[in-house]
């Protein structure tokens, strides 16, 4: 089958976070949408905006098959979408779930134009990503689900017994993770610790709890689930309930909590965000779709940062604090809870960050991980500049 991930209109709602990556990139649980899809069907490809097509292009073949990168599969799900024929849709509710079009159709696909297919309702539970906050709100469901998914029929790797655990045959490391004198409790969920990942002494995980491939707990560091710290990420101080989708770094101390961070961020050290407002009213968060603060429903939202941006040291961030694609917050006081991007300061204003500075800084950051910035890369930032000059 020729799987093609589709963003869906859900999208707008997901910025900043699908400024630089379809929907489908989106890192919940321990695997991104896409890496969970590909689990079931093998290769994908995005159909995306346009600006993002030059570097996540669409593959059509003869017959296609069309899934909302908002959703996340199960195998019941998967079932379904294998018994779909050309001309017929898969929906739940208000969401399109599937549809199989020939490759002229596809290459046409608009999610409305789907009145006119043979359809079958889907009526079971499944998770879907429609908000930002979802993504930490739901982390735990989704570690739970790939957790499965990905230590079915294995044995985890030997556990070195300088380590405290507690519900042992819940806690999953990869071969050549490392694990030393910390504290890990699975109680209340999974803990996977992925290939040449390292958790260093005195660290102190409660599940959920995912570190992916090449990431580092440092020592002392304190994790509460439901928390993903994502691959190439360094992460230390206080974690509670935030999901890293990778390449990110928060090394040092400091409180991290209901967040969302991007790839290529770096929080300074002693950097905090607050998750819950002092009257304890509802938190609202920036809606780039609505243009306007909308609430989440949740008493608990802290920090949604986009790819590239940056943090110095003792940075303060208020409750439901929206920061866009490559800012750099400095400074005492708390800034605004809304950051667009390409923005330089902090909580006594801000200037805007050059296009030519941004991607000097993004080349040093990448170039360190043995990265390239492409020209596909540089044409992204340039279009995020024009649709965020205002």
């Amino acid at each position: 089958m020729n799987i093609i991930l589709f963003d869906g209109k859900r999208r707008n709602h997901l910025l900043p976070l699908t400024f630089t990556r379809p929907v489908a990139d989106i890192r919940i649980g321990i695997l991104t949408i896409r890496e969970k899809w590909e689990h079931y069907f093998g290769k994908t490809s995005s159909l995306t905006e346009d600006y993002l097509s030059g570097k996540f292009p669409a593959n059509f073949a003869a017959d296609n098959i069309l899934i909302n990168s908002s959703v996340c599969p199960d195998e019941d799900m998967v079932k379904k979408i294998k018994e779909l024929k050309t001309g017929e849709v898969l929906i739940a509710e208000n969401t399109l779930i599937a549809v199989a079009l020939p490759k002229d159709k596809a290459e046409a696909f608009k999610e409305s134009d789907t009145d006119c297919y043979v359809k079958h309702n889907y009526i079971a539970k499944f998770l879907q990503v429609n908000n930002l906050w979802d993504i930490f709100q739901k982390n735990a469901e989704a570690i739970e689900a790939d957790f499965k998914l990905l230590t079915k029929g294995r044995k985890s790797a030997k556990i070195s017994e300088s380590n405290t655990l507690i519900n042992p045959e819940n806690i999953f490391l990869e071969e050549g993770a490392k694990v030393e004198a910390s504290v890990i409790n699975a109680s209340s969920g999974p803990v996977y610790i992925a290939k040449d990942a390292e958790v260093m002494e005195g660290s102190l995980i409660r599940g959920p709890f995912a570190l992916c491939e090449h990431s580092t707990l440092k020592m002392g560091a304190k994790i509460y689930g439901a928390t993903t710290i994502g691959p190439h990420s360094k992460v230390g101080g206080e974690v509670n309930n935030s999901v890293i989708f990778g390449y990110s770094n928060k090394a040092h101390d400091g409180f991290l909590g209901n967040a969302v961070i991007g790839e290529w961020c770096n929080l300074g050290a002693d950097s905090n965000n607050s998750n819950l407002k002092n009257n304890y009213a509802e938190v609202k968060l920036w809606n780039y779709a609505e243009n306007t603060f909308v609430s989440t429903g949740s008493q608990f939202c802290g920090l949604i940062m986009g790819d590239h941006s940056k943090c110095g040291i003792n940075t303060m961030f208020n409750t439901g604090t929206v920061v866009g694609v490559s800012c750099n917050i400095f400074g005492a006081g708390f800034p605004r809870n809304f950051v667009p991007s390409f923005s330089w300061g902090g909580a006594n204003g801000f200037m805007i960050y050059s296009l030519e500075k941004a991607l000097e800084t993004a080349k040093l950051v990448m170039e360190r991980r043995h990265i390239g910035l492409t020209k596909e890369d540089e044409k992204i930032f340039e279009y995020i500049t024009e649709l965020t000059k205002k």
